[in-house]
């Protein structure tokens, strides 16, 4: 398995934490509400990712992203 400090493997750009938190719904979604033990790492990974993205600067969301976002509070990973 590829490793973030793996040579062989570009590490991704930061994402933003809407961005993150589509995986993180993506993951349940295929999931069927039960993680496998995999599934379950995966989750905590996604998880620290949606935190630090939260805690980092904001880039500017594209045109589309601002109005979807526009009206409502932040709220937690896969959140509905």
């Amino acid at each position: 398995m590829s490793t973030p400090s793996d040579p062989a493997r570009p590490v991704p750009a930061a994402r933003t934490a809407d961005e993150v938190n589509e995986d993180i719904r993506a993951l349940w979604a295929r999931a069927g509400g039960r993680l496998t033990t995999e599934q379950r790492q995966q989750y905590q990974c996604l998880v620290m990712e949606w935190s630090a993205a939260r805690q980092a600067p904001r880039r500017p969301a594209p045109a589309r992203e601002r109005s979807r976002h526009a009206s409502g509070a932040q709220r937690g990973p896969h959140a509905a």
